[in-house]
């Protein structure tokens, strides 16, 4: 897993993968930043975890992350709030094999500050989506989304809590789908047990052992 921050997906996930129906394990934490809070929460609970301080071009950055990775052999690298851009040689070498979650009902909102954005433009609903990661910055196939209801009162403080309740449910999910072989990425698209998903999977409060 890579993050740059407290790690709250992170802790999730790893959390879920503890119940051994989810089907995978998590075996190392990646930060592009030392201080990243999330690096101490994976130490205390168990995983390897360090920091590869950002430095140098994208492309050296990202070669000596790539380095990194590799020495753990994932099946599946994880975004959980990792904030750089992964240059388009890093993506190519780990085709179909990364996933990120992102605060809005892609393709709406990508990029930043999402939650204030969704507040401005007067949204009825919000939510996360989480995808394959592609060349294109939040654009990738995506796999699975959870929605809320954009309340009278709500701040972008309020919103973002309660997505990040249901981000805390899909990634696990998703993650699941791919490390037990139902989940892939091919020709273009996300795949659930052998079908297109032609729009994705949309969260009812399955558990994470279900089926969508």
């Amino acid at each position: 897993m890579l993050i740059s921050g407290r790690g709250s997906n992170m802790r999730a996930l790893v959390e879920r993968s503890r119940d051994s129906a989810m089907g995978y394990a998590v075996v190392g934490v990646l930060s592009d930043r030392p201080d990243a809070a999330g690096l101490q929460v994976a130490r205390d609970l168990g995983i390897s975890a360090r920091a590869l301080p950002a430095q140098g071009s994208r492309s050296d950055y990202d070669s000596a992350l790539a380095g990194e990775i590799d020495t753990f052999s994932p099946t599946l690298i994880v975004l959980a709030g990792f904030m750089r851009i992964l240059s388009g040689g890093f993506v190519q070498r780990y085709a179909g094999r990364i996933m990120n979650i992102h605060p809005s009902l892609l393709p709406k909102y990508p990029g930043l500050h999402t939650h204030r954005r969704v507040l401005e433009a007067r949204e009825l609903q919000h939510g996360a989506t989480v995808h394959f990661v592609t060349e294109e910055l939040d654009g990738g196939p995506r796999i699975i989304q959870a929605r809320v209801q954009v309340e009278p009162d709500d701040d972008a403080d309020s919103l973002a809590a309660r997505v990040q309740v249901l981000e805390h449910r899909i990634y696990p999910l998703a993650v699941r789908w791919y490390c037990t072989g139902r989940l892939r990425c091919a020709e273009g698209g996300a795949w659930l047990d052998g079908k297109a998903l032609s729009s994705p999977v949309q969260y009812q409060g399955l558990d994470a052992a279900e089926a969508p």
